[in-house]
């Protein structure tokens, strides 16, 4: 097998290499002066098994379409078998149409994948809130990973939890809470969450007993962090010890991570799906186990 960096994934494409012992190719990139993209393979990947990694984090656009350039030219090349590995999907949000009219965004990145060239895919911690269930939007073999025992794992040994609690900052995370507490044999819950708006959510514990207690709350995705500040700060009221703030994709928008380290999060634990200041846990074991 043969890995591809894609530039939104390089460090993580060289250590998922490592983790299978196999090559890894590196690829020259530019950009044209009217924003085109440009790439070449520097392996010879004829007849090859390929695995290309590629996130679509910010910018969404233009990672697809690196994404896009990749699979084709390695399949053109005459590559075996091509994987898509995409740790982040952007444009998971839409799985179906929520108002008239709307483009379902998942349905279209993922004809996209499929025509570009990839005979499988795979993603982590989709955002569709259906953990290690990939939609059925596919028309290749899609796996959908999770990262939540291994983040678990490592605030558990990192940071020695006292009688600690797992918690999803609302319903929809209840899986990843699930996976999360039964990694390191700890309780497990849910909060109750209702959006008011965009940026406004109001969330409600349900029979929680944190006190004197590490709480880890784990979610997909944080984003604004606005779900997430709210949750610390309702736990904060309840009597916990120490909070972690735990996320699989820290997407991080406008100050999402001082507002979560403001309202009382002692760190914030995110992997290495975007490159961030807090991707501190690496899933490169989780994708070369399942490639």
């Amino acid at each position: 097998m043969l890995v591809v960096e894609g530039s939104a994934s390089e460090t993580l494409a060289k250590n998922v290499s490592e983790e299978l012992g196999c090559g890894f190719v590196q690829v020259e990139k530019k950009q044209f002066p009217d924003g085109e993209l440009y790439v070449r393979l520097t392996k010879d990947v004829e007849g090859e098994e390929v695995a290309v990694i590629q996130s679509t984090c910010y910018p969404p656009n233009q990672n697809y379409m690196e994404l896009f350039l990749l699979l084709d030219a390695v399949k053109d090349l005459g590559a075996e078998k091509v994987s898509a590995v995409i740790p982040y999907l952007a444009y998971a949000r839409q799985d179906e149409r929520f108002e008239p009219g709307e483009a379902i965004s998942l349905k279209t990145v993922a004809k996209l994948i499929e025509s570009s060239g990839a005979d499988e895919v795979y993603m982590i911690d989709l955002h569709a809130h259906r953990i290690e269930k990939a939609p059925e939007v596919f028309g290749i073999p899609a796996h959908n990973l999770t990262a939540a025992s291994v983040l678990a794992k490592y605030v558990n040994e990192e940071y020695d939890l006292e009688n600690p609690v797992v918690l999803g900052p609302d319903g929809e995370a209840e899986k990843w809470a699930k996976r999360a507490g039964e990694a390191i044999g700890a309780d497990w819950d849910f909060m109750v969450k209702k959006r008011l708006g965009s940026k406004e959510v109001e969330i409600t514990p349900r029979e929680l007993d944190v006190s004197e207690r590490d709480v880890m709350i784990i979610d997909d995705i944080i984003s604004t962090g606005g779900t997430m500040t709210e949750a610390i700060q309702i736990l904060k009221d309840h009597g916990a010890e120490d909070i972690y703030a735990v996320c699989t994709h820290p997407v991080l928008s406008d100050n999402a991570l001082e507002n979560i380290e403001a309202a009382g999060a002692k760190e914030v634990i995110a992997t290495d799906t975007i490159g961030s200041e807090v991707s501190k846990v690496s899933v490169a074991p989780v994708i070369a186990e399942a490639l």
